[in-house]
C-alpha cells in the first residue's frame, strides 16, 4: 500500500537520531594542508629562525678562517670564540667577569677614557647567573643566551604582527611569518647569535609592544624597566605609550582608570630611559658619567642631539649632504606614515617612528647604524606588507643574505690595526 506525504513526514520524525544524522549530506571540505604549512605557527617561526641562523653561522665560520690575530682572538679563531669575544663582546665579557669600575678612567689629557659603563648590565649579569649555575663559561653561554633570546624575540614578533597588525594580515595573510623571515635574514642579523645585546633588546621591545597592544599595562611596565637595563632604547617607549593612549581616547575606549595607568606607564618609560645614566653617576660620583663615557667613543666630542647627522652628511657629500639628508628623513617618514604601517597598529607604527627619531637625536651615524636598525623591525613588515608577491620576498631574502656576507666580512672581521665597528 502506498503511503501518503503525511505518513512519510511522521516516519521521518520517528526515525532514530543516529539515522537522521546519517541522512544529512556530508559537507565536502578541501584537503588538509600538508608539509610545513600544516605545522603550528611557532614551529614555522622557529624553523625560519633556525635556518637563518645556520646560514649566518656558516658565514661567520667562513670569515673566521680569514680573521687575522687581533686584540681579542688569535688568527682563525674557533666559532664560539669568534662570536663571544670580538668588538663590544669583549666589554660585556669584562662586565661579566669583573663588574664596573668604581671610578671613571681618565687619560693624561684629563678626558674620560673608554670604559665598561657604556655597556648595560642585564645581558652580562644574566650570563653570569647562568655561569654560576652551570659553570659553562662566557664563550659558551653568551652566544647561547643571545641565540635563545633571538628565538624568543621572533616568536613575539610573529604574535605581535598577527594580533596587533590584524588589519595588515587580512590583506596579506602570510605577513607574520614573512616579517620573521625579513628580521632573521637582515644584513646585521648575525648579531642575534653573538655576545651582543640586540637579541635581548629585540625580545623586550617586542614583548613591550605586544603587552601594550593587549592593554596589559602592569606587565608592560616590567618589560620596559628591563629594557632600560638592556640597551639605551627605552625612552622611545614613552612616545609609544602616549600614542597608544591617544588612539584609545580617540576611539572612545580610554576609561579614567586606564588613563591613570597609562600615565604611570609613561613615567615608568621615562625612568627606564634614565635609570642607567643615573646609576653611573651615583656609583662613580662623576656628574653625567654616562655622557662623559659616551664622549670617549667620539674622541672627546660632546654629545649634541641631531648635529652629528648633519656633520657626517657634509663630510661624506659636501654641500649636497644636508639636502640628501632631508630627502632621506622624508623617505623614512613616508615609510612610517604610509597606510601599510598604519594597518600594523598604533604600537608598531609609533615604535618605528619614535625609535628612528631617537636614533637621529642621539647617535653619531656610522657603520653601527646597520646593527641599530634591526630593532626597527616594523619597517620589515611594511616592506613585505604592501604586496603578496613571493618574488619580492625572495629578492628581500637574497639581498639580506648578501648583506650578511658584507656585514661579517667588512665589519665583524677586523683587519688590524683598526677597522669600522659593526
Amino acid at each position: 500500500m502506498s503511503s501518503t506525504p503525511g505518513d512519510r513526514a511522521a516516519a521521518e520524525v520517528s526515525r532514530p537520531a543516529g539515522d537522521l544524522a546519517r541522512s544529512v549530506p556530508r559537507v565536502v571540505r578541501g584537503p588538509r594542508p600538508r608539509g610545513p604549512r600544516a605545522w603550528p605557527w611557532w614551529v614555522q617561526t622557529l624553523v625560519v629562525y633556525g635556518l637563518a641562523r645556520a646560514v649566518s653561522a656558516a658565514i661567520l665560520v667562513a670569515v673566521s678562517r680569514a680573521q687575522a690575530e687581533n686584540p681579542w682572538t688569535g688568527a682563525a679563531p674557533p666559532y664560539l670564540v669568534y662570536v663571544a669575544r670580538m668588538w663590544d663582546a669583549s666589554w660585556y665579557e669584562q662586565v661579566w667577569a669583573h663588574g664596573y669600575p668604581a671610578d671613571l678612567p681618565v687619560g693624561a689629557d684629563g678626558q674620560v677614557q673608554q670604559n665598561a659603563w657604556a655597556f648595560f648590565p642585564l645581558f652580562p649579569f644574566l650570563v653570569r647567573a647562568l655561569h654560576l649555575a652551570t659553570g659553562a663559561g662566557w664563550d659558551v653561554l653568551a652566544p647561547t643566551v643571545a641565540l635563545v633570546c633571538g628565538a624568543g624575540a621572533v616568536l613575539l614578533v610573529h604574535r605581535l604582527v598577527a594580533t596587533a597588525g590584524r588589519a595588515a594580515v587580512v590583506r596579506r595573510p602570510g605577513l607574520p611569518l614573512a616579517t620573521v623571515l625579513v628580521v632573521s635574514v637582515f644584513p646585521s642579523s648575525p648579531v642575534l647569535q653573538v655576545a651582543y645585546t640586540e637579541s635581548l633588546a629585540l625580545l623586550l621591545v617586542a614583548a613591550s609592544l605586544l603587552l601594550l597592544s593587549r592593554c596589559r599595562y602592569g606587565w608592560t611596565a616590567v618589560t620596559v624597566l628591563l629594557l632600560g637595563l638592556a640597551r639605551a632604547v627605552a625612552l622611545p617607549m614613552a612616545a609609544v605609550v602616549v600614542w597608544h593612549a591617544f588612539v584609545r581616547w580617540r576611539r572612545g575606549e580610554l576609561s579614567p582608570r586606564d588613563g591613570v595607568r597609562l600615565g604611570g606607564l609613561f613615567v615608568v618609560a621615562l625612568v627606564a630611559g634614565l635609570v642607567w645614566p643615573w646609576v653611573c653617576t651615583l656609583v662613580t660620583g662623576t656628574d653625567q658619567a654616562y655622557l662623559r663615557t659616551q664622549e670617549a667613543w667620539r674622541s672627546g666630542a660632546a654629545v649634541v642631539p641631531f648635529l652629528p647627522w648633519l656633520d657626517v652628511s657634509r663630510w661624506l657629500l659636501g654641500g649636497a649632504g644636508a639636502w640628501l639628508l632631508v630627502l632621506l628623513l622624508l623617505a623614512v617618514a613616508g615609510l612610517v606614515l604610509n597606510p601599510v604601517a598604519a594597518r600594523l597598529g598604533p604600537e608598531m607604527q609609533a615604535w618605528a617612528g619614535a625609535y628612528l627619531g631617537y636614533l637621529v637625536a642621539t647617535i653619531q651615524p656610522g657603520t653601527s647604524l646597520v646593527r641599530f636598525l634591526l630593532l626597527a623591525f616594523p619597517l620589515g613588515a611594511v616592506g613585505v606588507g604592501w604586496t603578496r608577491s613571493r618574488a619580492w620576498l625572495a629578492v628581500v631574502v637574497l639581498v639580506g643574505v648578501a648583506g650578511q656576507v658584507w656585514w661579517v666580512w667588512e665589519l665583524w672581521r677586523l683587519v688590524p690595526p683598526s677597522g669600522w665597528p659593526p
